[in-house]
């Protein structure tokens, strides 16, 4: 059967925000951190990644394939959580985590735990064939939803907090973004390569930058002390 219009036209609208937010993310990571032009198409990465996610959670429910949709909030809340930390940098002055930030983490949390859960049971087909990504998955957005639900109640005390969350949630929408580039186009892969490999690699970039960058951060307070 024929989809309907506006299935054809939402998908072409998904696969077109996709496309130049995969070329877009490297762009703005390599601009100068803070600079007009970073914070400019940073925002323009992260509404791509809105349309996108809001795409494939809408065509998800439609077709129905229950796992793409709860992929679909899991990858867009690794971009949520690194935009929305930017309005959270002095949660002790005020900057506190509202109803939208809430709204988000506990969306991520129980889409979390309903891929681990559904991976366990295997209701269906999908869920026989993709348990190891779903669990993987699953286990990421849990990790994230209790992570995210302890720093808005007791705020972290390293103040470039806010840096790390923005970087590794950024990036990590990147890694969706990679993986969902991997998973139509690299059919040479097996399945669970193909969705698993932009993870296996991007976790480990993340951990690294962020050391990096707390490293530098230390040495900074440092020489300024002295």
């Amino acid at each position: 059967m024929k989809d309907p219009m506006w299935v054809t036209g939402l998908r072409i609208i998904h696969i077109t925000c996709g496309f130049f937010a995969f070329f877009i993310a490297p762009a703005v990571l390599a601009m100068v951190k803070g600079g007009k032009q970073h914070r400019r198409w940073g925002k323009v990465y992260f509404w791509m990644m809105a349309v996108v996610a809001a795409t494939a959670l809408v065509l998800g429910f439609y077709r129905p394939i229950v796992f793409l949709a709860l992929i679909a909030v899991f990858s867009f809340y690794m971009a949520f959580v690194g935009y929305r930390v930017l309005y959270r940098k002095q949660p002790r002055k005020g900057q506190g985590a509202t109803l939208l930030d809430w709204t988000g983490t506990i969306l991520v949390l129980a889409a979390g735990v309903m891929l681990c859960v559904l991976a366990l049971l295997k209701p269906a087909p999908v869920w026989a064939r993709m348990a190891p990504v779903a669990l993987v998955f699953g286990a990421i957005g849990i990790w994230f939803g209790v992570r995210d639900s302890l720093t808005y109640l007791r705020p972290p005390q390293d103040q470039n907090f806010w840096w790390y969350d923005h970087m590794g949630g950024i990036i990590g929408s990147y890694i969706a973004a990679v993986s969902a580039f991997s998973v139509v186009n690299l059919r040479f892969l097996p399945s669970l390569v193909r969705w698993l490999w932009p993870v296996a690699i991007g976790v480990p970039v993340i951990l690294l930058w962020i050391r990096y960058y707390k490293k530098r951060f230390a040495e900074k307070r440092a020489a300024m002390v002295a």
